[in-house]
């Protein structure tokens, strides 16, 4: 197969992908009667039409980019690290045990013990699948998906005999307090006039008094710490010798060991750091939006990070942008469902989609633009 040239690996492969995708859903929702047209104009909408959207956009990107930078951390290190869901989950286990443990005077401190806790136990249930794998030979997927059934079945354990509230009928944790609370985008000043109270219909509501006030868009502080991250693990894969240590064992475990690079340390480091970014993301919705831990705090966030890491071409640049699509598949999704007929399912069916064309048929796309850049060789001897 030609090798196609960087710019058309990471440019057009995703964008042609994403295009066969919209081209097949358009035909699904043909299909049912429903016109691509209405669905594509709600989306866009309700995902980047007003202040409102996004807001609701950014808040899902953010939970994106930990799972898919989770991913891509253990996938450079040959590891398929599937248990982003369960991790996010017991990383959510960590945000509230923090955030219960003490009256927090104020939020930046709230902060800085919850992304330790966050990543504390996200790191420590990646260490077992990691464990067995380096040690007795299991392989990473079954381990880790099956670590995602232990930790939802351990998550709901705990909510309904150990963290549930005397008299709270909903298997939930206790909310947190007031000093935990985490700045939203519309109490950050520099985006209060950005994100004025926007409704549904994308028009600004008003005070008793006349003035505008401001809408709690669930997007928050923690999309900054995504963004960081994405930095973090830039600089940790490709200006670190860790990382190029996990680079290498990626490519050949043989060459690796040969270089003197142990196996053992490179699958419980890259695993442990894979961890602990999906930990974090708990930070975003358990945190930052629902102030409690509810049973379902990973909100599937965990597998979208794999689809997110596929498209993003596994560097942290292509995972930023990939978690943004995302967040505005799933932000339009819902609108689909709340303003139209058309099922709220279907963007279930878009993102499998997407992930069929960017995963599993991405050979198929890079030999077809094969064809276009065929070395020349007219005059060839």
């Amino acid at each position: 197969m030609t090798k196609l040239p960087t710019w058309a690996d990471v440019v057009l492969v995703p964008l042609i992908s994403l295009l066969l995708a919209a081209i097949v859903s358009a035909v699904v929702l043909l299909s049912i009667g429903q016109s691509p047209m209405e669905a594509l104009s709600v989306m866009v909408e309700g995902s980047v039409g007003s202040a409102y959207a996004w807001g609701y956009t950014l808040y899902y990107a953010t939970s994106f980019i930990f799972t898919g930078l989770a991913v891509t951390v253990a996938f450079h290190g040959s590891l398929f690290n599937i248990g982003g869901e369960g991790q996010a989950q017991l990383g959510g286990l960590g945000v509230a045990l923090v955030c219960l443990a003490l009256p927090w005077p104020h939020w930046t401190l709230a902060l800085m013990a919850a992304m330790i806790g966050a990543a504390v136990f996200g790191a420590a249930w990646a260490a077992i699948p990691a464990w067995l794998q380096a040690k007795r030979g299991s392989h990473i997927v079954i381990t880790t998906i099956m670590f995602n059934y232990i930790a939802a079945a351990l998550l709901i354990y705990l909510l309904v005999n150990v963290l549930r509230p005397d008299g709270q009928m909903d298997p939930a944790s206790a909310r947190f307090p007031e000093g935990a609370k985490l700045p939203q985008f519309a109490d950050i000043p520099l985006l209060q006039n950005l994100f004025a109270k926007y409704g549904p219909d994308g028009a600004v509501k008003l005070g008793k008094d006349g003035l505008a006030v401001y809408e709690q868009v669930p997007a928050n502080v923690t999309f900054f710490i995504a963004v960081a991250a994405c930095f973090a693990v830039w600089a940790l894969m490709w200006r670190t010798r860790l990382g190029y240590e996990i680079r290498a064992f990626g490519k050949s475990e043989k060459a690796a060991r040969y270089a003197g690079i142990s196996p053992f340390k490179i699958i419980m480091v890259a695993m442990l750091i894979s961890g602990a970014l999906s930990g974090m993301m708990a930070i975003n919705n358990v945190m930052g939006e629902s102030e409690r831990l509810l049973q379902n705090s990973a909100e599937g966030a965990g597998f979208i990070g794999i689809a997110v890491a596929l498209m993003g071409r596994n560097h942290p640049a292509g995972v930023f942008l990939a978690a943004i699509l995302f967040g505005i598949l799933y932000q339009g999704g819902a609108e689909l469902g709340l303003w139209t007929s058309i099922p709220i399912e279907l963007r279930t069916v878009v993102q499998g989609l997407v992930i069929l064309f960017t995963g599993a048929l991405d050979q198929m796309v890079r030999m077809m633009l094969g064809v276009f850049f065929r070395p020349n060789r007219k005059g060839a001897a």
